[in-house]
């Protein structure tokens, strides 16, 4: 949900090979390419995952909201207008699926949120919040012996709905 700002060197970022390659390094993308791409690093109180980019000497170095350095990287800070959002279509904070972004403002990020945080099973509804959920799915899948990633996620995801219930996104 994070607003962009504009004292943030986003193209300078977007450019700089090292923040890239952290970033990707960070980045775990299950089996199919339509899954979330969950972010492994620090994650905020919002959910949102968090990374320290840049460069110290440069005086680019800024801690960011990845989803914003990753919608840069991938569409470029033109794609990004002033005052506009990265939203998620699934609902995950720390998602990094390029496929799951679009941009919008603060209003259509609260409806959204308004609309969906009640529906049973959904992530909005989780028990533990949206950083207690990419918390748990971070430390699953960094905790899951390799191949089984899968299972740990639905696990991870699964214990924030103690009733069991659970909402299929609509993609």
């Amino acid at each position: 949900m994070n607003q962009p700002n504009t004292a943030v060197p986003w193209q300078a970022l977007a450019a700089d090979l090292a923040t890239v390659e952290r970033y990707e390094a960070k980045v775990y993308r299950g089996p199919r390419p339509t899954d979330c791409h969950w972010w492994l690093g620090a994650i905020s109180d919002s959910g949102h995952g968090k990374l320290r980019a840049g460069s110290r000497p440069l005086g680019t170095s800024r801690v960011v909201s990845v989803h914003v350095l990753g919608f840069v990287i991938h569409h470029g800070v033109a794609a990004l207008p002033e005052g506009g959002i990265v939203r998620h279509k699934c609902d995950e904070a720390s998602c990094q699926n390029p496929t799951h972004w679009l941009l919008g403002d603060r209003l259509q990020n609260i409806t959204d949120f308004q609309a969906r945080r009640g529906l049973t099973g959904h992530a909005l509804a989780d028990t533990r919040g949206a950083a207690g959920r990419a918390v748990a799915v971070r430390d699953a899948i960094l905790a899951a012996a390799p191949g089984l990633e899968s299972d740990a996620i639905a696990a991870a995801l699964a214990a924030g709905h103690p009733s069991g219930d659970r909402q299929d996104t609509l993609w």
